[in-house]
């Protein structure tokens, strides 16, 4: 239960804890594009903005598309983040690398603004750089990272940046139009958009354990998009672009974690630093599951509980090894992947009720779920 994805971008061997690469290696991230950190000059960007400016006011009403008005929008409030991280060569000399993703300005607040991006962006970060679309650069600070969904959160010291709404990614309906914005290859192309529809919603990949449905467009996303903006278009955020489909013949499969599903997350960030999630203090196998680690079970429903936590929430209520789990609040429990989503359901403190199967008998149990402890995340 500890990742949502895993890093699948050879370049930056860093470890990202991602499930996409369990499931199919031909997923990757849109990610940090490597070595490509060049930061526009701050004259030549606010030329750019001004240009822009003066074209928008000047478009005729057939070209002032929704495309456009979402672009801009959403543009100015998109961002560059440069990771700058320390490695170790073949001869253990440190050796500074850097790669370049994206982000989306969502908050200001006391002299303070927040941006959103994705995990596997500052994931190893010694030092963070900000590109702002008008030119500017401002050194960012780590909030809170989750792992799981692949989102984090960084400040920049300027309270007064551009924003962007967030919308409804649970009204997004298959075939509305959306645009991409983000850096594709790094900041020579910031601020790139793309356009494309919804393809599809609430996919999945990996093994069946991700926690959040996606969801999927043929906007084009390359490297470097990663935590960019996914805009319909009223000009709302419904997505945060973390990964695509590359294999042989496979073209325009981007995927996004839905804003809906962002706001939860970034909202626990801001709060703790981090995003506190309910667990059953159980390490459990199901038929496949042990299957893949040279065990046999003969279980045709439920999970097997191999190793319960000392004072866990599980140990509270009287499970023990041996036990299967067959039923949450009523719910049957199939497999591994059907108690995860369950639990994720639910928040820290709230009561559940499982049934157990203990040999032939089959008992009920009470427990409250507690707070995963932070290393088990």
């Amino acid at each position: 239960m500890k990742s949502f994805f895993q890093k699948l971008n050879a370049n930056k061997s860093k470890k990202l804890a991602i499930a996409l690469a369990v499931a199919l290696s031909a997923a990757t991230f849109a990610g940090c594009s490597l070595g490509s950190s060049t930061t526009p000059a701050k004259s030549s960007s606010s030329n750019a903005q001004q240009t822009q400016q003066a074209n928008l006011d000047n478009l005729s009403d057939a070209r002032n598309t929704p495309t456009v008005r979402a672009a801009a929008a959403v543009g100015p409030s998109v961002v560059g983040i440069t990771n700058k991280a320390v490695a170790r060569d073949f001869f253990n000399n440190p050796v500074e690398s850097q790669g370049v993703g994206s982000g989306v300005i969502f908050k200001n607040d006391g002299g303070k603004s927040y941006i959103v991006t994705n995990n596997h962006v500052v994931d190893g970060a010694s030092e963070l750089i900000v590109s702002l679309s008008d030119g500017r650069s401002l050194p960012g600070k780590l909030v809170g990272a989750d792992a799981l969904t692949d989102l984090a959160v960084v400040q920049v010291d300027d309270g007064n940046l551009p924003t962007a709404d967030f919308g409804d990614s649970d009204a997004t309906v298959v075939g509305e139009s959306v645009i991409a914005i983000g850096n594709p290859m790094g900041l020579e192309f910031q601020g790139s958009v793309t356009s494309g529809v919804v393809s599809a919603l609430n996919r999945t990949l990996g093994d069946g354990d991700a926690r959040i449905k996606l969801v999927q467009t043929d906007a084009a996303i390359n490297p470097g998009n990663s935590g960019g903006a996914l805009v319909n278009m009223d000009g709302k955020v419904i997505g945060i672009n973390s990964a695509k489909i590359v294999a042989n013949g496979v073209e325009g499969i981007g995927l996004a974690i839905p804003s809906n599903a962002v706001q939860s997350v970034i909202s626990a960030i801001m709060e703790k630093g981090y995003v506190p999630r309910p667990y059953l203090g159980v390490s459990i196998f199901d038929q496949q599951s042990a299957a893949r680690y040279g065990y046999q079970l003969n279980l045709k429903k439920g999970v097997y509980i191999f190793q319960v936590v000392p004072g866990g929430p599980a140990d509270q209520a009287g499970l023990r090894k041996g036990d299967v789990i067959t039923a949450i609040d009523g719910a049957e429990i199939k497999g591994v992947s059907d108690l995860r989503a369950k639990i994720a359901e639910h928040s820290v403190g709230d009561k559940i009720e499982l049934t157990v199967q203990r040999g032939n008998q089959e008992r009920k149990a009470s427990l409250t779920l507690e707070e995963m402890p932070q290393d088990n995340r």
